[in-house]
């Protein structure tokens, strides 16, 4: 994923990872990009209704940070590729468009709402569940404790260019198919580069009954296994 991004290849979410989000209650901000008749008589829960042809003039009316979740959706997906390309360029890294698009959500048989569009952001970050505190990871990586597990899901190539130590490395796509290497009566602590394939990952363990939290920031690990880690 990080390199897909950084190749500013397109980002898509379904229908079930926004379903996913509510129910954890973590804050996502959806915008609705089709004409405001058409979003007024149904649209997603919670999202703010800002019509395609407006969204390049509305730059100020989005979140501060930059890392902030943004769901875009319209009639189609590819309706609303030229929106993720505006948005995208305001320097947004969690940006997706809604595969399918609104009728994806419709016929994923998940809440619809009307007349209750918001015509304005809020997004009050909060941390993701089952992340860690930076400090706390430090404090494992220098300290190694026995019931501790560190997972590092990056790819092999990644890992091979340094990985902290006493960590093993299983990629984030093979962790359901390992999960026989990974112990359970330690809890585990997940890492990628930038979070994203490590929460992944989390969520697979989690529902294979894992103890489990991972780390949601940015780190970088030299072949000695010295590590910078910048929170987003």
């Amino acid at each position: 994923m990080p390199a897909w991004k950084k190749a500013k290849m397109p980002v898509v979410s379904t229908a079930k990872y926004l379903q996913d989000q509510y129910k954890e209650g973590m804050p996502v901000v959806v915008i609705d990009l089709r004409p405001v008749d058409s979003a007024k008589a149904a649209h997603i829960p919670g999202a703010v209704s800002i019509p395609a042809a407006d969204l390049p003039n509305m730059k100020n009316a989005f979140p501060g940070s930059k890392a902030a979740p943004v769901v875009l959706y319209a009639e189609t997906q590819s309706e609303a590729m030229p929106s993720f390309a505006v948005v995208r360029g305001w320097g947004f890294k969690n940006i997706s468009v809604l595969e399918g698009g609104f009728p994806a959500w419709k016929n994923s048989g998940a809440e619809l709402a009307s007349n209750q569009l918001a015509t304005e952001i809020v997004y009050v970050p909060k941390p993701a569940a089952g992340s860690i505190p930076v400090a706390e990871f430090k404090q494992i990586v220098e300290t190694m404790p026995g019931d501790k597990f560190i997972l590092d899901v990056r790819d092999e190539d990644e890992a091979m260019q340094g990985m902290l130590k006493g960590a093993h490395n299983i990629p984030a796509q093979d962790v359901a198919d390992n999960v026989d290497q990974i112990p359970k009566d330690k809890e585990v602590i997940l890492h990628c580069i930038t979070g994203i394939r490590a929460e992944m990952a989390y969520l697979t363990l989690k529902e294979k009954g894992y103890n489990a939290r991972f780390l949601n920031a940015n780190i970088e690990i030299d072949k000695d296994g010295h590590y910078n880690i910048a929170a987003e």
